[in-house]
């Protein structure tokens, strides 16, 4: 680590100066100023000699929030994510997705019909969009496994793909790749397909709601949101992209600057009447048998 200079008789346990915070997270000494003035953080300690220091913890913090910052998440939501159990693994698709768009509605469903609109995207938009980004968010590693070949499958037209689920390790073997979710992670709780590609953009993120491990998953509840907007899916694209970088997924540092990008997709009128009618087609056969 860089040695930092300091006032004599201080020793360098006592902290870094904001200076050498600066050099060493790469953010300037003016915009982290900002961030304590505006959300404070981060909080520097202040020493018996009136100096301000900053313990070295807070250089992982700053730096996440740097990198959540590039992935195109807001401030204040990737100083909380920075500052949540698991750092940016802290971060919800589904709040960010319904605090960046307060108006966009959301439903309570069963999982049975969760599993149909899933299905649906899978098909309509993640299998016929032209090099996507996929991200996909499983829970955990067993719901995962039954449909491994089916996101291999997708995987192979897209241009990037991540799974996330309570995988022991960052995994990539020619398949998507494995986004491993820390004990506590809000993703844990989350459901979502995103496809975020040049063509086509749908998204469902889906909150579990809590206590119901006895339930079977098809009678699970969940508040849920999908759409066809490409603002939207940019959003939850972002923070997927985030989480994953966070978590050390190769793929996942390019995906950040490509998702800072502006979208340019214009929405396709006729695309939501396909959507829809792939929903009442599996939801009219649906056998409800929670495989995932």
């Amino acid at each position: 680590m860089t040695t930092t200079s300091r006032p004599a008789g201080e020793p360098l346990a006592a902290g870094l100066s904001i200076g050498a915070l600066s050099r060493i997270t790469g953010v300037s000494v003016a915009t982290l100023r900002t961030w304590e003035q505006r959300y404070e953080f981060p909080v520097p300690h202040r020493l018996p000699s009136g100096h301000r220091r900053y313990d070295h913890a807070t250089i992982d913090a700053v730096t996440a929030v740097a990198r959540q910052r590039e992935a195109g998440v807001d401030l204040p939501s990737a100083i909380a994510g920075a500052l949540a159990p698991g750092g940016a693994d802290g971060s919800s698709v589904f709040l960010e997705v319904r605090r960046r768009h307060p108006d966009l509605p959301f439903e309570r469903i069963h999982g049975r019909t969760l599993l149909a609109i899933t299905r649906a995207l899978e098909d309509e938009c993640c299998a016929r969009a032209y090099l996507p980004v996929l991200f996909g968010g499983f829970q955990r590693q067993s719901s995962y496994e039954p449909l491994r070949a089916r996101w291999a499958d997708l995987a192979r037209s897209a241009r990037a793909t991540l799974v996330f689920a309570d995988f022991q390790d960052v995994a990539v073997t020619g398949e998507p790749t494995r986004v491993p979710l820390r004990p506590g992670s809000p993703l844990l709780r989350e459901w979502f397909v995103v496809c975020d590609g040049p063509d086509r953009a749908a998204a469902l993120v889906a909150a579990e709601l809590p206590g119901q491990e006895r339930r079977p998953m098809e009678d699970r509840e969940y508040d849920a949101v999908w759409t066809l907007e490409p603002e939207v899916v940019r959003t939850a694209s972002r923070v997927c992209a985030a989480v994953g970088l966070a978590a050390g997924a190769m793929d996942a540092e390019g995906l950040t600057h490509h998702l800072a990008m502006p979208v340019a997709y214009l929405p396709d009128p006729v695309r939501p009447v396909l959507l829809f009618n792939r929903i009442v087609a599996y939801l009219d056969r649906s056998s409800g048998d929670g495989e995932r």
